[in-house]
């Protein structure tokens, strides 16, 4: 402190300094979470990719991936089981997506990054303990290894970005005691995204293959520019928003709850203009 009065040439300054300090702008992170059927398309999956190169603010990327785990699984002669848009890992499955999450999909975004002068570290969740999960205790349905979020290693990750290393994560944690767990990309994002809000201002991309929120699914033009939790709630009420995006916009909702600047559901072509703040995409507050 007595260095700061020195530099102001003031004696008495310390609620000026203390001001400043508290006002004073966070550093930008940029939270990306990829999936739908850019990830199984290697074109659109490549454009993506070079987009998110060009992102100058720290970045995480977290990917999804479960159509190609599926078919992996199919050609083993193991079926997929989903619940309500969840997948039910058994331990042949968990297999499964070990192997396509963390190395498959994961190593290959990686090798690609690096191609694009991207600096990008592959991780699961048992990686520097970044992501410790519970086994989701069973009630109405069995989801088998499926990890509920603890506790997000915060410290860890920022350190990797102060390092000047791209995180990659995968949808995979473990429990503390050996075990993997599988667990939900969108989760991934928003857990993450909750966490680092302490060290950063935080911005969380959700992209995939549709333009943003649809007011009518057969028309792929009828994006919801804006939404708030009780619009939300009206067309969640109504049927207009169902299936597969309640959970996306529960978990975006609950990231502005808890410290998360903003939240943008868009196309993955647009990526980058979200990540600039430009119109695009549903934008939500």
């Amino acid at each position: 402190m007595q260095i700061f009065k020195n530099a102001l040439g003031c004696s008495n300054c310390e609620p000026i300094i203390f001001h400043m300090l508290i006002t004073a702008p966070r550093e930008k992170l940029i939270v990306v979470k990829i999936g739908g059927n850019v990830i199984d398309n290697e074109e659109s999956l490549n454009k993506f990719l070079n987009d998110f190169s060009k992102i100058t603010q720290k970045k995480i990327l977290v990917h999804g991936g479960g159509k190609i785990a599926t078919e992996i699984a199919s050609r083993l002669g193991i079926e997929a089981v989903m619940v309500e848009g969840r997948r039910v890992t058994d331990r042949s499955m968990l297999d499964i997506v070990t192997m396509v999450y963390g190395g498959l999909i994961n190593k290959n975004i990686v090798a690609k990054l690096q191609s694009f002068g991207n600096n990008a570290l592959g991780l699961s969740g048992a990686d520097g303990n970044s992501i410790l999960c519970a086994k989701r205790p069973v009630k109405d349905i069995d989801y088998g290894f499926v990890g509920d979020v603890k506790d997000v290693n915060s410290d860890f990750l920022t350190n990797i970005l102060d390092g000047g290393l791209i995180p990659v994560m995968s949808p995979l944690s473990h429990d503390g005691a050996g075990n993997m767990l599988n667990i939900n990309a969108d989760t991934v994002a928003t857990t993450l995204s909750k966490a680092m809000s302490k060290n950063y201002d935080v911005t969380l991309l959700y992209c995939f293959e549709l333009k943003g929120v649809l007011s009518d699914f057969e028309n792929k033009d009828s994006v919801i520019p804006q939404l708030n939790f009780d619009s939300y709630h009206d067309l969640k009420h109504q049927g207009v928003i169902s299936k597969g995006m309640i959970p996306k916009m529960d978990n975006s909702f609950d990231a502005i709850k808890n410290g998360v600047s903003k939240v943008v559901i868009c196309h993955s072509d647009n990526m980058l203009m979200a990540s600039l703040g430009e119109e695009t995409g549903t934008v939500l507050a």
